[in-house]
């Protein structure tokens, strides 16, 4: 059976399911074809359920630190409510129904299983074959995957997937991978009574951020007494129906549960691409400033190499839809791109690491500060009160190119930053610049100042 229609959307991750709605909205037969739950892996594994783990291992944190300063507190660690609001609140159930209704409502037809282009325009699902004379949309995400260590991939290991399922935090974990998921979910089931060591490979953790962040979060997960092996080789992984073990040179390290949080693969193979010359083979799909990866195709999200988040996919989203109904708008661009890692404290950044920023032949300068030094750190105290803000500036323009806050709500501090480096706001009219005080986005005026 086939049936013509405008667009044929293959994902629906954050980004395909708004694509879907928008290009419905303007009138267009659409087509969403999902192998897995409409929303994909913000809303069911992501995002959303490990942020609800974090709040909750964040209050536990707070807790503890109000003996000394707002009276005594015995604070007991229980999983199951963690385990009540992601089931119940969250996913549903990881029934995404309603999702499916939202799209359903907007005028799309949402098609549940894998499709595949079979020829140009052609998406084939089952025994369904849908011909697309728009174009197709790809938005087909990643999945994790482990790296290459004897005996691992025969192992019953946790990934990011797994681990919204704990019905009780583990005794003991092992997580392999220094990453943002590794350290986040490391520092949460610590803080929830388990025995954490982060195992990884690299010299640092966190290493696409700045190296004080890497610093940061170390010193943080010592003080909270999680074990931080780097530069670790591990030469072998074992299960013995209790316990998990990796192998390293210098010895063994075991736990009850696994983590593997050490990357992931685009979902691109056996997709069809050849139909369009395109490898399958590729670490990312090559896009045009309006996620054209050839004429009546795009894609947007993971798949496109330009940032694994859900505000990456949302953003192109809306470009690609503009791209498909042949409407005027912003080109993409990815100077500003913003990420939060959600430890305690948050990681925020923006932009070019200084590294970075040198790499590229930029003449830079660097200003920072320490949270702590400000009048609103002070107030909040320590523990509690770590990190910094780092500027990188464009010496030669007097613009900011990256910018790091690490500390309390460094994902909210990290707005005004984003901005700046955004729209290139000149570092001389930031410092024109009214800070509320006591605040602690405050801070980025003594980073200006540092800045010379």
């Amino acid at each position: 059976m086939s049936t013509s229609v405008d667009v044929v959307v293959i994902g629906t991750g954050p980004g395909g399911e708004d694509a879907a709605g928008r290009l419905a909205d303007a009138g267009l037969s659409v087509v969403a074809v999902e192998s897995r739950l409409v929303g994909g892996e913000c809303p069911y594994y992501a995002c959303v359920p490990t942020k609800m783990m974090a709040r909750a291992s964040d209050l536990l944190a707070e807790a503890r630190r109000a003996s000394g300063r707002a009276g005594t507190s015995v604070v007991t660690p229980d999983w199951t409510p963690v385990e009540a609001r992601i089931a119940e609140e969250a996913t549903d159930g990881w029934n995404d129904q309603a999702a499916v209704d939202r799209l359903t409502e907007r005028g799309a037809r949402v098609v549940k299983g894998r499709g595949r282009i079979t020829a140009r325009g052609e998406v084939t699902v089952g025994d369904e074959t849908f011909s697309a004379s728009r174009g197709i949309l790809l938005n087909t995400g990643t999945s994790p995957t482990a790296p290459p260590v004897e005996g691992l991939a025969d192992l019953p290991y946790w990934t990011n997937r797994d681990v919204v399922h704990a019905t009780t935090a583990p005794e003991s974990l092992l997580v392999l991978g220094g990453g943002v998921v590794g350290v986040e979910l490391a520092q949460i089931f610590s803080r929830f009574g388990a025995r954490v060591t982060v195992v990884e490979v690299a010299d640092r953790l966190l290493v696409q951020d700045e190296p004080e962040s890497s610093e940061l979060v170390e010193q943080i997960f010592d003080d909270e007494g999680i074990t931080v092996r780097t530069g670790a080789k591990v030469t072998s992984a074992s299960y013995d129906g209790s316990s998990f073990t990796l192998s390293l040179p210098d010895g063994d390290l075991t736990a009850e549960r696994l983590l593997v949080a050490a990357g992931r693969r685009p979902n691109i193979v056996d997709l069809g691409l050849e139909h369009y010359d395109v490898d399958e083979t590729v670490r990312a799909l090559p896009v045009d400033d309006r996620l054209r990866v050839a004429d009546g195709l795009w894609a947007i999200g993971d798949i496109t190499g330009k940032g694994a988040f859900t505000h990456m996919s949302m953003y192109q989203a809306a470009i690609a839809v503009r791209s498909i109904l042949g409407e005027d708008g912003p080109a993409a661009e990815y100077h500003a791109v913003p990420r939060v890692t959600f430890t305690d404290p948050e990681i925020g950044a923006v932009g070019l690491t200084e590294a970075q920023a040198r790499d590229q032949g930029l003449r830079v300068r660097v200003g920072s500060t320490r949270i702590a030094d400000s009048s609103r750190g002070w107030i909040h105290g320590a523990p509690g009160n770590e990190g910094y803000i780092k500027l990188v500036e464009d010496a030669d323009k007097g613009i900011l190119v990256g910018a790091t806050a690490a500390g309390p709500y460094g994902g909210e501090i990290l707005g005004a930053l984003v901005t700046a480096v955004h729209a290139r706001v000149p570092t001389a009219t930031l410092r024109t610049m009214i800070y509320a005080y006591p605040t602690f986005h405050r801070a980025i005026e003594s980073a200006l100042a540092d800045l010379g």
